[in-house]
């Protein structure tokens, strides 16, 4: 009879007593259903660096941690073209988690039991590859606000791009640029939900074009014959401008003012 292929695991918890306890218990199961831990992490954007490196079948993940939380990581792992699976640890059992229990492979209770860690990874055996990729429709809503972090695909890796550093999105067809003062990222992501999500940050100039609040440094008025803006937004640390429809002109420049 064939061996049994290790299921690969990431361990990502901020606390390492947590992290310790799950090496401790995958040991214990490892008879039942062998595995083998690759690699830990005390955040999500730690694992997301880590597995650019290193492939793996599932993430154990906490659901709050500092830098990146374990759903907003979740999210960044479903829109992979192969993401592993992710099953949630946490010590709060409240509203959020049954929602996760719809979407996520599974959720542990903290502190986390070996039959439960045991029923959990033999579901993930069973799983398709695309299942995982539920997890990307993780809504906001569970969050209790918007992500902290984007992210994109560029020559086979996955960039994370921080929201706060985006100076503007601008969409162009199918894709929307994201600009920060270093460079410009390109997203797969739809104007209209960059808006909705991030409503507190950032306004709309146009309706190709959102801006962040906290980039605006002046306006001036477009030509009159200029086509293409009622005016030009002039942006802190970089040379571009961006245009603003007639219809937004007063609200953006009050924005400015307040």
């Amino acid at each position: 009879m064939a061996k049994e292929v290790p299921l690969k695991v990431l361990l990502v918890d901020d606390e390492p007593l947590a992290r310790e306890r799950l090496r401790t218990l995958l040991s214990d199961i490892a008879i039942q259903l062998p595995n083998e831990v690759v690699g830990e992490a005390g955040n999500g954007i730690d694992a997301l660096e880590l597995l650019r490196r290193q492939a793996v079948d599932v993430v154990l993940a906490d659901i709050r941690m500092p830098a990146m939380d374990g759903i907003e990581l979740a999210g960044h792992l479903g829109a992979c073209e192969n993401p592993p699976a992710v099953i949630f640890t946490t010590a709060y059992d409240n509203y959020a988690v049954q929602a996760f229990d719809l979407n996520a492979v599974d959720y542990l209770l903290k502190p986390v039991r070996t039959q439960r860690l045991l029923t959990a990874l033999q579901k993930v055996r069973g799983l398709a590859p695309a299942d995982a990729a539920l997890l990307a429709n993780i809504g906001r809503e569970l969050r209790g606000g918007g992500r902290s972090h984007l992210s994109c695909h560029e020559r086979g890796k996955l960039l994370l791009v921080p929201i706060g550093e985006v100076l503007y999105f601008k969409a162009d067809l199918k894709y929307v640029t994201a600009r920060t003062q270093e460079r410009e990222f390109l997203l797969d992501e739809a104007l209209t939900h960059l808006e909705s999500e991030f409503a507190d940050r950032f306004i709309r100039l146009h309706r190709a074009v959102l801006v962040a609040k906290q980039a605006l440094a002046g306006f001036e008025k477009g030509a009159s014959d200029d086509a293409e803006a009622y005016g030009w937004a002039l942006l802190r640390g970089v040379p571009e401008k961006l245009p603003v429809s007639r219809r937004q002109w007063a609200a953006a420049k009050a924005e400015l003012i307040s």
